[in-house]
């Protein structure tokens, strides 16, 4: 029982690491890529540690393309990808806004350097965080050859054309010959530019022009102005850079320390970043950190922080680096800035996944840098533990100085008896029954294959590689389908035609029909690939493959009970509870039923219950190299029909390993112990005499 416990546990924990993953690499693109935050900067960061702490305690969960082993971004669609020489690494967040937040950072730092209270105290480079967007300058012989953003860390997108019309960007260094010198700093937008920007933006939606909108903060119209694609455009759109770092550099003198690096920057004609000081150990930090605070509604651009770095290059290269972050450097982020205004009102928003969030309708007000008149409210028992109702005077933060929320309310009575508020019964986009799990905190939209708010994400993830692999119909593409229309559930898709396609932008007759014909393939496809598919609210890939193997068929998964699901190997009271609510909504049940009607569909057999054992039940393969016709995932949807299990590490439990070309230390380490190795020849003939 103990073991059985155990073995429960880990699959648990594997679940919350592939779940906190796939919701960091979301948020990241949304902030990165997208320009759009949807979370604020403090919950990622609780969500980045949570999978941190994770890791560390469970290597074996690690993963080369974790967050926390890479920068999470990607090139924007349009732009060219670059290729970093040097990688544009982040540096580790200290969300201890308090001087002990210093304090740790030197404490780790005099540790790593084998210090001790007896030694004099480290020199710091203190600087400001910048609420912009990093960028990489090269320079070849002084003259300016590109700009390319961070990315993630590895490749970035090339923005030469737009930083060029950046005034404080110089075209050519002053006395600089060197072959390569690359320049990292911040490109950002001023304050007084932001607010006449956005002015600029209202006159012009006012006066009827299309696709124009105003800006959130001064961050997201920054980085929203350096990807344009039209370099006329940013031009119209001023922005200013500081220099902090260096990427690639063959043949200039980099100057000892940090400081003498940002220098040198101001004497080649490259605005270095201002405001930054030498200091002494932890009580020169701590100083700089209360210093900074002071000034910061004064100065006339957004900061988040200070950055601390050890000063001198040389002891730099003796702490050395973790796998995304360099030891010698840390961000301090300062408490959220906090304003008071009325709650006029609380608006229910759906979300792309139906989760409902409340959200407060603000008299305007002035607060980190930007004017709020909404904020969210998380859900009904956050507003019950803020005791806020409609007509209080509330306390507004931007939390992370990103999203605003509110604090709590101003104390003092009421005028008038006012009730608390309540949750929907229904949907406000679709009226399909609002349900919330057991022990959770969120409500959310039952109606997920026919609610509206809901519609792009769902035919995103029914398309999606491990789904029914529609390849082409990304997210340019469902975009256009829904705003015309022409998609408006699931089974729309498949009535799309070469004629209707043709009408969308940059749809061409090639791209048409071969999207027409990836559509068509797709109707044929597994029972778990087709139920994963549905984006039922905790159903990932392996529950979605439990289910079909335990039913076997879709009406009999549709007509079962929570007790029924609870049979199954893995599925909780959660698990169970999220499928019957999915499955009991009449909604849900009529888009699965027109599916089917459109042609979809896959095999079905009386159930693993009543099914004989499997045939490579209890074996473990482990996949290498490329394979001649078969994918890595399609040989491991052949293996896992037949009950066989695919690891991803070579161990003396592995039955056998299949090895394509260029086969690595996965396919050495078999030959050392003894596994037996496959071919695809020999693989296919194994999985037809199963």
């Amino acid at each position: 029982m103990a073991s059985s416990t155990s073995e429960t546990g880990a699959r648990a924990t594997a679940r919350r690491t592939d779940e906190l993953r796939q919701v960091l690499a979301r948020h990241a693109r949304a902030y990165y890529v997208l320009d759009a935050p949807e979370i604020p900067d403090a919950e990622y960061d609780a969500l980045f540690q949570e999978l941190q702490a994770i890791e560390a305690a469970h290597p074996e969960l690690a993963t080369p393309d974790s967050p926390t082993q890479r920068i999470l971004g990607e090139v924007l669609e349009g732009l060219q990808p670059v290729r970093h020489v040097v990688p544009m690494l982040s540096i580790d967040t200290e969300t201890d806004t308090t001087a002990g937040g210093a304090e740790k950072f030197d404490a780790r730092v005099r540790k790593s350097l084998g210090l001790t209270e007896a030694d004099a105290p480290v020199e710091y480079a203190a600087e400001m965080k910048f609420d912009g967007l990093a960028i990489n300058l090269r320079y070849e012989a002084g003259d300016l050859v590109q700009a390319a953003t961070r990315g993630d860390g590895e490749t970035g997108e090339d923005v030469t054309h737009t930083v060029r019309t950046i005034a404080a960007v110089p075209k050519r260094l002053e006395g600089v010959t060197a072959p390569v010198l690359e320049v990292r700093g911040e490109v950002f937008m001023r304050r007084d530019d932001f607010d006449a920007l956005n002015a600029r933006q209202r006159r012009l939606i006012a006066g009827g022009a299309k696709g124009e909108k105003t800006f959130v903060n001064p961050r997201n119209a920054a980085a929203g102005v350096v990807r344009q694609l039209d370099a006329k455009n940013a031009a119209r759109r001023p922005l200013s850079f500081f220099a902090y770092g260096l990427g690639e550099v063959v043949g200039w003198d980099v100057p000892p320390t940090q400081t003498a690096l940002l220098d040198a920057f101001d004497a080649i004609g490259l605005p270095a970043s201002p405001n930054h000081a030498r200091v002494e150990g932890a009580a020169g930090l701590v100083a700089f950190h209360e210093r900074i605070a002071r000034e910061r509604d004064g100065l006339p651009y957004d900061i988040d922080g200070v950055v601390y770095k050890v000063d001198d290059r040389a002891l730099q290269e003796r702490l050395g680096f973790k796998s995304r972050e360099p030891r010698w450097a840390v961000a301090q982020k300062y408490p959220a800035q906090e304003k008071t205004t009325l709650l006029k009102a609380i608006d229910i928003q759906v979300g792309r996944t139906g989760k409902l969030t409340p959200v407060a309708k603000l008299e305007p007000v002035f607060v980190g840098g930007t004017t709020v008149s909404n904020a969210t409210l998380h859900n009904v028992f956050e507003i019950r533990r803020k005791g806020v109702r409609v007509g209080d005077t509330v306390i507004v933060r931007r939390a992370g100085d990103v999203i605003p929320e509110i604090v709590g309310r101003v104390p003092g009575p009421r005028p008038a008896y006012v009730p608390n508020f309540r949750m929907p019964a229904s949907c406000p986009v679709c009226a399909s029954k609002v349900v919330r799990e057991k022990g959770g905190v969120d409500h959310r939209c039952s109606g997920g294959l026919f609610c509206a708010a809901q519609r792009k994400i769902a035919i995103l993830h029914f398309a999606g590689r491990r789904a029914l692999d529609i390849e082409g119909l990304g997210d340019k593409i469902v975009d256009q389908l829904v705003a015309v229309a022409l998609v408006k559930t699931l089974p729309d898709v498949y009535a799309l035609t070469k004629d209707k396609l043709e009408t969308l932008e940059r749809m061409g007759d090639k791209s048409a029909a071969n999207l027409v014909a990836n559509i068509e393939a797709s109707k044929k496809t597994t029972f778990a690939r087709f139920l994963y598919g549905l984006g039922i609210r905790h159903v990932g890939e392996t529950t979605a493959k439990d289910l079909a193997k335990h039913f076997g068929g879709i009406e009999r998964l549709m007509q079962a009970s929570v007790e029924q699901l609870l049979e199954v190997a893995d599925v909780g009271p959660i698990v169970a509870e999220s499928v019957h609510a999915f499955f009991n909504e009449a909604q849900n049940r009529g888009v699965i039923g027109a599916l089917r009607d459109a042609g979809v569909a896959w095999t079905e057999n009386e159930g693993h219950a009543a099914a004989a054992p499997l045939p490579l039940a209890g074996k473990t393969f482990v996949l290498t190299g490329t394979l001649p016709t078969l994918s890595r995932d399609a040989a491991k949807e052949r293996i896992e029909s037949l009950g066989g299990k695919v690891a991803g590490s070579v161990s003396k439990k592995t039955d056998w390993v299949v090895a394509g070309a260029e086969s690595g230390s996965k396919l050495v380490k078999a030959t050392e112990l003894g596994i037996a190795v496959l071919d695809e020849a020999g693989l296919l003939k194994l999985l037809d005499a199963g």
